[in-house]
């Protein structure tokens, strides 16, 4: 049998109701914890968006100065109810600095089993699960990547639409 791996994206409460939140990315929530309770997905992966004190001074804090994700703050956590959600299906964490990680893209690349399909879900749509989007199909192009529109919400939701139009260019199956 194929596996269907999830990723969820950055669903931490800085993104949804903290100090970089949307109405949008509150809204999706409900949806993003149903997508997790999915059975059909046989792997599932979450990332954390991780900073530190000194996030102000590195490159991204220049371009984005508003503190966010600064590790072990509430805004790092992952949102109460898409961690529960992650928790009892048994959930693979990775930590990130940056918008793409590499190491999800490894980790998903050598999986010991063959793949049917990688849907990802999460905030934001225009930064970090596009990043991560095009890093998967770039190092998997055969494999059927996904992005759940209605799991997912941008920095505005015209930047959602702009990141949704860029995927579909680049082969990835928006829904």
């Amino acid at each position: 049998m194929k596996e269907k791996i999830l990723v969820v994206v950055d669903m931490q409460n800085d993104f949804i109701d903290g100090s970089l939140g949307t109405k949008e990315a509150e809204e999706i929530v409900n949806n993003v914890k149903k997508e997790i309770e999915d059975t059909s997905y046989t792997k599932i992966y979450a990332t954390e968006d991780t900073h530190y004190e000194d996030y102000l001074i590195t490159r991204e804090g220049k371009y984005l100065p508003v503190e966010h994700c600064i590790k072990n703050t509430k805004g790092w956590y992952i949102n109460a109810l898409v961690k529960e959600a992650l928790e009892k299906r048994g959930a693979t964490y990775i930590e990130k600095n940056t918008f793409g990680s590499v190491d999800l893209m490894e980790l998903i690349k050598n999986y010991d089993k063959e793949i049917e399909s990688i849907t990802l879900i999460g905030l934001c749509t225009d930064i970090c699960v596009v990043s991560n989007a095009l890093l998967i199909k770039a190092a998997l192009p055969e494999t059927d990547v996904i992005v759940k529109a209605n799991c997912c919400a941008g920095v505005t939701p015209e930047k959602h639409e702009a990141a949704l139009e860029t995927m579909r260019s680049c082969q990835i199956d928006v829904i």
